[in-house]
């Protein structure tokens, strides 16, 4: 029987991450030897061995150790990047099997691999592998484009220099001379880079918004799919470099919005250099325990590694209400560091103190929101009759919209394009798709009282889902709460407990308990995550007669809406695309209908 090995994630970086800046290889550790000092020494001991044997500098090594073990990461020639995934495997296994662990490589080894324990024939295969791996015509004019201040970007299939309309690509294994390149016709476009814990796909979609208003053809990738102009050219997650990467080549886009996750960040890094703007709107839990990710300073950390990405003068905007991120912040500017705060109130101390500078900033005063650039300052309107913000009661959405004013000025886009969609974004449905969308029926339709208030929203993890409640529980009066809940499978138990407890602080009448289908299953059984729910939803005090199990997200919204009565709000985290699509489609079309409680659904 095929033993199991004893690490995880094992990967290529290929670009700067979380342990240093530029390409290279990663994993971690796992089993009873994941920290042992003498085999974590031999790692680094034998990548050394590695380097010399292949001619690799000896540049960035890194022994991460965090709770569940040990991130191994090591810095390697971008175009020799699988080898190097290879040999990082086969350092770690073999500095156990030279420690007498058990485990360490049992029957792994096979043809064509290198194994543990005869370092001379490893190393003969790594070097037949960078042979065959390595293409110095892409080291060559990646050197070209740098020389020239251009940006470059490369992936297994494709080398393209420029970006957006000033790009051009080639074959990786089909590339030309420097001297072939039309240099003159090839440049980079505005760019900006989004990550936080919440709010990165509103602040992506405000922010494309202000270039298009601007006059720019603007393309932004997010979870929900990639986007030129208006229109999505794919649907699915491209939060990750993929989505960077097919924003960026494509040729009819004129400045780029690129939604980074944290997960992309972890696998594979940023490949993104020279943006004008990174912005990083907060920091909660969320996803912890995976790849070494354990805790909120861990998380801030691999937020900020974004800052990779900015020009030597780009602006990076952060929110001052976040203490982390305030704390790192002040950090990062004694370095050098060019930073735009933003936060609730424009008297916050550390955006006072900003100004005082002459730096960049953007808050709330007599509520209006207000943008310090370079040394002047600009009313951008009345924060309550931004549509975004839900007559102002929506907190979470007033600091995306001035996150993202910061950072359009930041990119060069003009006062009047940043007002100017500020006083009419989220009135569409349209304009923030499963962000905070709202349908009333019977009586609010007339600016009367509410038959009934649905919310959708995305709200994945705590902080999200009480803000979404929050904004609810102002607009309800004296009817029910109903709420679906739900969680994706890759987040651990404690953290599945954690959204459980904020949704029974709101009390709701009404919980259906669902599944997030496909690949949110993460490894999970049918039924499972409702369970973990279930059980602290009771713990919490919740009635028992209040929760139903009802694991499909369209079948549960149905339920939600034919339980439903005059007065009662809804509140809709949907999360599987196509199971939105759904629901909202169904939404509309009772809103179309003017649908009221206790009548007839229409058939699915």
């Amino acid at each position: 029987m095929r033993s199991e090995p004893p690490f995880d994630e094992s990967r290529r970086l290929t670009g700067s991450n979380l342990y240093f800046d530029g390409p290279g290889a990663a994993l971690e550790t796992l089993g009873a030897a994941r920290l042992d000092e003498a085999a974590l020494a031999g790692w680094q001991a034998r990548i050394g061995r590695v380097r010399d044997a292949l001619c690799w500098p000896h540049a960035a090594l890194v022994v991460r150790r965090h709770a569940s073990g040990a991130s191994l990461a090591f810095a390697a020639p971008l175009d020799q990047l699988y080898t190097a995934a290879e040999a990082n495997e086969w350092a770690w296994r073999a500095s156990l099997h030279a420690v007498g662990h058990d485990g360490a490589d049992g029957d792994a080894h096979a043809p064509g691999y290198a194994p543990a324990w005869d370092e001379v024939s490893a190393l003969r295969t790594f070097g037949a592998m960078a042979a065959e791996e390595a293409n110095p015509a892409l080291l060559a004019l990646l050197a070209a484009a740098r020389a020239r201040g251009l940006p470059a970007h490369a992936d297994d299939d494709l080398l393209s220099i420029g970006e957006g309309v000033g790009s051009r690509s080639w074959p990786v294994r089909e590339l030309p001379a420097p001297a072939a390149v039309p240099w003159a016709e090839v440049r980079g476009i505005p760019l900006a880079v989004v990550t936080g814990s919440n709010g990165k796909t509103t602040t992506v979609r405000l922010l494309a918004a202000m270039a298009r208003a601007h006059g720019w053809s603007s393309g932004y990738s997010s979870t929900d799919g990639l986007f030129v102009g208006a229109q999505r050219v794919d649907s699915g997650d491209y939060s990750g470099p993929v989505g960077a990467r097919t924003v960026l080549r494509h040729p009819g886009v004129e400045a780029a919005i690129l939604e980074t996750a944290r997960g992309g960040l972890l696998r594979r890094g940023t490949a993104i250099h020279g943006a004008r703007v990174a912005v990083v709107t907060n920091i909660s839990p969320d996803h912890f325990g995976e790849y070494g990710i354990h805790d909120l300073d861990d998380l801030a950390q691999v937020k900020l590694s974004v800052t990779h990405a900015l020009a030597r003068d780009g602006l990076l905007v952060l929110n001052a209400d976040d203490p982390l991120l305030s704390r790192r912040g002040e950090a990062l500017a004694a370095q050098g560091a060019r930073i735009g705060w933003f936060a609730l109130d424009d008297a916050h101390p550390r955006l006072r103190a900003q100004r005082a500078a002459g730096g960049a900033t953007c808050g709330v005063r007599d509520a209006r929101l207000w943008l310090s650039m370079a040394g002047a300052t600009h009313d951008l309107g009345e924060v309550s009759a931004m549509p975004i913000t839900l007559a102002g009661s929506a907190g979470y959405n007033i600091a995306n919209a001035a996150a993202a004013a910061l950072a359009a000025a930041g990119m060069g886009i003009a006062i009047d394009a940043i007002a100017d969609v500020l006083a009419r974004f989220g009135a569409q449905p349209g304009d923030n798709p499963g962000r905070l969308q709202r349908w009333r029926y019977g009586g609010g339709q007339a600016g009367l009282q509410a038959d009934v208030q649905v919310f959708l929203d995305y709200a994945h993890n705590p902080d999200g889902l009480r803000g979404l409640l929050h904004v609810a529980g102002t607009t309800r009066a004296a009817g029910r709460l109903g709420l679906i809940l739900g969680q994706a499978g890759n987040r651990e138990d404690s953290d599945i407990r954690a959204l459980a407890a904020v949704a029974a602080g709101f009390a709701p009448d009404r919980v259906w308990l669902k599944d997030i289908g496909g690949e949110y299953m993460r490894g999970r059984e049918p039924g499972e995550i409702a369970a973990i729910l279930r059980d602290e939803l009771l713990r919490q005090g919740v009635a028992d007669s209040a929760l139903l199990v009802c694991l499909e997200e369209a079948r549960a919204a149905r339920e939600a809406l034919r339980w439903a009565r005059a007065g009662d709000v809804l509140v809709l985290p949907i999360h599987d695309p196509a199971a939105r699509d759904d629901v909202v489609a169904l939404l509309d079309r009772l809103q179309e209908a003017d649908w009221r409680a206790g009548t007839a659904l229409p058939d699915a």
